[in-house]
């Protein structure tokens, strides 16, 4: 009976080691990487608003908002981020709304006042925590073309939720060169322009949970009597869906796009309490695109996550359009869950050995993986978390 049990034990623990011991690590993503102080939509002109969460008085500029600002979850390791806050059962507390060019509401908080937007970008960052439940709330952002008398609308590009992905809804409030809507939205008389497909990328599933993620999406008018719109949307850089040819407004020419929504709004309601947070909010007439990083930029890895402990955790750098291609990979890292990009904690690759730094003005993407305590490591995550090093002043 000893042998027998003694068998029994033995077997177990080999079982259990083969199930516990040589279990892979959770496989890791970059949280953020600390941006240059400096970005450039804080003095380019074909930037309408720019807002970090950091910078003082800008909240005052946004004449309606909600939620707080958050210092314990922030892109990087200094400043703010909009918390969108879901209690149990709730609709989201938190969002901002911004007006510009030819709006006619708001007047006194104005964005470049009397211009006139056929063509904008907006960009935002978004985190949800690593056990975010329940898929997406419908609502992320909208651009809007407002007409008086009220809120009337001309037309809406809709950035909302399609389960766990994102999608774009396009709607159109004019019919025969006449703006028909009476009142905000005012779905019977809007003409929606199709909200297919989805995304791929899973921004409040498996994909997204997290790590700050960046979504950017355009809106450009049709022509006047013209069927040549273009509704798109990135999300971490990659196209993830677009509409072409659309038809946004007919003839009406009166009034551009000229405010820019970012929501909470949850239809069904939260099934817990949870939050999401909203960072580095941009419009613009031009491509975005990510953060700006120093060229020996800081990278914040998430958290570890079972089994065991972490023992070290290792990354690495390629250019954006040139994956194959790595250009930096770090040491075995421990102790910490951010490195910064130079010669002391890795090695530039097919550069030379006088290279210490990234190359100016250049997209990059990154990949990680993490190592436990029992010398196991996780596989590589995906290529994510754009960023693009700033361009050096001339001397």
């Amino acid at each position: 009976m000893k042998k027998i049990y003694a068998a029994i034990i033995v077997t177990n623990f080999v079982c259990f080691s083969a199930s516990v011991f040589g279990q892979r690590p959770h496989v890791p993503r970059i949280d953020s990487v600390v941006m240059s102080v400096e970005q450039p939509q804080q003095n380019d002109p074909a930037v309408i608003w720019y807002d970090n969460f950091d910078l003082s008085g800008r909240q005052e500029q946004y004449p309606e908002k909600s939620g707080k600002l958050s210092e314990s979850t922030r892109f990087g390791n200094t400043g703010k981020s909009l918390e969108i806050a879901y209690p149990r059962g709730g609709r989201g507390i938190g969002g901002r709304k911004i007006f510009f060019g030819d709006s006619p509401t708001h007047r006194g908080h104005l964005v470049r006042a009397g211009e006139s937007f056929d063509d904008i970008y907006w960009r935002i960052y978004v985190k949800h925590p690593t056990d975010w439940k329940g898929g997406g709330p419908a609502k992320l952002s909208r651009a809007t073309s407002l007409v008086p008398p009220g809120w009337r609308q001309a037309m809406i590009a809709h950035v909302w939720s399609s389960g766990e992905a994102l999608t774009l809804d396009p709607a159109s409030g004019v019919k025969n060169g006449k703006v028909v809507t009476t009142r905000y939205n005012d779905f019977p008389n809007l003409k929606w322009l199709g909200n297919n497909p989805a995304s791929e990328f899973k921004l409040h599933g498996s994909d997204g949970v997290g790590w700050w993620v960046c979504v950017e999406a355009r809106a450009k008018l049709n022509t006047p009597g013209q069927k040549d719109g273009v509704n798109q949307l990135w999300i971490d850089g990659q196209l993830e869906a677009e509409r072409l040819n659309l038809d946004w407004r007919g003839t009406f020419e009166d009034r551009g796009i000229n405010a820019v929504f970012l929501e909470a709004y949850w239809n069904q309601g939260s099934p817990v309490n949870q939050s999401r947070w909203l960072d580095n909010f941009v419009v613009s007439t031009e491509p975005i695109g990510p953060v700006r990083c120093p060229l020996n930029p800081t990278i914040l890895k998430t958290p570890y996550q079972g089994p065991g402990q972490q023992q070290s955790w290792q990354v690495e750098i390629a250019i954006k359009d040139s994956l194959e291609k790595v250009v930096w990979r770090s040491d075995s890292l421990d102790m910490t869950d951010q490195v910064t990009v130079s010669s002391e904690n890795g090695g530039f690759i097919s550069r030379g050995p006088e290279i210490d730094s990234l190359k100016e003005d250049t997209s990059y993407m990154i990949r990680v993986r993490q190592q436990s305590d029992n010398e196991t490591w996780s596989a590589w995550s995906d290529w994510h978390q754009a960023f693009r090093t700033i361009r050096k002043r001339p001397m």
